[in-house]
Formats: structure tokens, C-alpha cells, sequence
């Protein structure tokens, strides 16, 4: 049956029909969608949880054995089910998932994301040698965007993406995904991450599990970077460490120390600069985890 259902505030139209808000209780299927996140849609045969709104990271699970499209791309599922799909911070609204059972036809989901307003700031008068950099340190930054492009295009069967993350450290968030600086009229690199400002040493903590896919000490605009791959696309970025505490192919736990904070690369101050990759969709690591505790 074909209806609509409106969840959190956001309007779905669905070809299947559905049970409503779970009670984190599994279906016939199996399935079992957690009912504290911020956004719980669960039918029959496929269940989603996260945040709809672009720059978020929302996972969800089907059957084993099924299939899974976004918006006719496929999506890799793991053996009992569980999937993530993202949404970059200018993407479209409205999205599409398709899904197929073993020996089904296939079912759909449409969907809208709610839109964000990012913060803009335009700054005039930045001298024209800062704004055209030397082209040997543009050379050796595309040589780091390399191996950070590799390192995010893995792709594992780890499934530490499904567990609840956390922040990797506690601290004044000093700036936030999708923000942007135009200058002199013209529009810089957006901000894919947020900031958090803390003292110099201060420990980095893994905020799921994972293996680490890179760590270099010095790469030039970020400095000390590490990257973990939770799998099936979703990676944690590290920037501008002080010291880095896990080698590549370390297998690291949540809450274990993997860095601490600096300010080397490019920056003006000591902070973690976290971001969190679906393949090359550049998410809002805020989307993933609780309001910061204050202190």
C-alpha cells in the first residue's frame, strides 16, 4: 500500500507499507532499528535511522541476502543486512532507495532532506600572493590529496559503522561543517569538518572501531592526519595532529587514544579538525553523535 508517513518533522513517500515508529523490536525479517536516534523509519521489509538532512550519515538494514540501491547506485550490504548511505552537504533533496528481497520484486522509498543554511563569511582585500600559492606547495598537496583519496576509496567488511559513535574528544567547537569563506568575491573550499579547540597534547580518541588506512605526520595543509576506516566506506579524518599514536593497519577499539591534538599544517591554533567520509561524500561528523556534554 502506498501512503505517506511523517517522521520527525519530514514527509515520506513510501510504495510498502509500514508498522510505523519502531519500539526497537525486531520484524519477521529480523530486523532490528534502535528507537532513540533521531529519525526511525521502519516497514516490513527495511528499516533507516539517522538524520535526513544533507550532510548526514544514515544507516539501515534489509533482509540478508537483499539488495540496495540509492538513487540507483548500488549500496554494499553486510551479511546480516546493515548499510550506510550519505548525503553530502549540497545534495539534493529528494532521494530515492530501492531495495529487493531474495526472490522480489523490487520496493521503493522516497524521501526529502531537510535543507541547511551554512555559515558564509567574505572577506575582501587578501593580498594576491596569498590567494595564488607557490605552485611547489601546490604539487605536494596533490600529492597528500592522493593518498588520502586512496585511503578513503577502500573498501573493507568491517562493521564498526553500525555501533553509536562518539566525540573523540571534549572541547569549544570552533567551527562547523559547510561553513565557507569567499574572498575577494571569490568562493573558497567549504569547511567539510568540524573543529574542536583544545590544548596542545590533548588526547584524540577513536570514535568507533576500526583499522587505521593512513597516518602521516606532516602533510601540508593538514599537518599530522590519520585516517580509520570503520568500513564499508565510512572513514574518520584526523588534521592537524601533534603526534600520532596508531600505525596503518592498526586495529583500534572505541575510546582508544590514537593522537593528540596540535596545530601543525596549516592552522592558527591547536584543534581537531574531524571529518568523516562515505567514500568521497564528505559528511557532518555532528549528525553522528549526541550534543557535546558541557563542561
Amino acid at each position: 500500500m502506498t501512503g505517506l508517513l511523517r517522521v520527525s518533522g519530514v514527509m515520506l513517500a513510501l510504495g510498502v507499507s509500514l508498522l510505523g515508529h519502531v519500539q526497537a523490536q525486531p520484524t519477521d525479517l529480523g530486523l532490528n532499528c534502535p528507537s532513540d536516534t533521531a529519525i526511525t523509519i521502519n516497514s516490513d521489509s527495511v528499516c533507516l535511522w539517522g538524520r535526513l538532512t544533507q550532510g548526514a550519515l544514515v544507516r539501515g538494514q534489509v533482509a540478508a541476502g537483499s539488495q540496495v540501491w540509492l538513487n540507483d547506485q548500488a549500496v554494499e550490504i553486510t551479511p546480516q543486512g546493515y548499510f550506510a548511505i550519505g548525503f553530502g552537504r549540497d545534495a539534493p533533496l529528494t532521494q530515492r532507495l530501492t531495495w529487493q528481497l531474495p526472490q522480489q520484486d523490487k520496493q521503493q522509498l522516497s524521501f526529502e532532506l531537510s535543507a541547511r543554511d551554512y555559515r558564509i563569511q567574505r572577506i575582501s582585500g587578501i593580498a594576491k600572493k596569498i590567494m595564488q600559492p607557490d605552485p611547489q606547495d601546490i604539487a605536494r598537496a596533490q600529492l597528500d590529496s592522493q593518498q588520502v583519496k586512496q585511503a578513503r576509496a577502500i573498501k573493507s567488511q568491517h562493521e564498526a559503522f553500525i555501533a553509536d559513535f562518539a566525540w573523540p574528544l571534549q572541547g569549544r567547537i570552533s567551527g562547523v561543517y559547510g561553513s565557507q569563506r569567499v574572498y575577494n568575491g571569490e568562493p573558497g573550499r567549504p569547511h567539510f569538518g568540524i573543529d574542536i579547540a583544545a590544548p596542545r597534547g590533548t588526547d584524540v580518541m577513536a570514535p568507533a572501531a576500526g583499522v587505521v588506512t593512513l597516518a602521516v605526520p606532516d602533510m601540508f595543509y593538514s599537518g599530522g592526519t590519520l585516517i580509520i576506516d570503520h568500513g564499508f566506506g565510512v572513514n574518520s579524518t584526523f588534521l592537524h595532529l601533534h603526534t600520532l599514536k596508531a600505525k596503518v593497519g592498526q586495529q583500534v577499539k572505541q575510546g582508544e587514544v590514537v593522537a593528540e591534538v596540535g596545530s601543525t599544517g596549516r592552522s592558527t591554533g591547536p584543534h581537531l579538525d574531524w571529518r568523516v567520509n562515505w567514500f568521497e561524500v564528505r559528511l557532518d561528523p555532528a549528525t553522528l553523535v549526541a550534543p557535546m556534554a558541557s563542561k
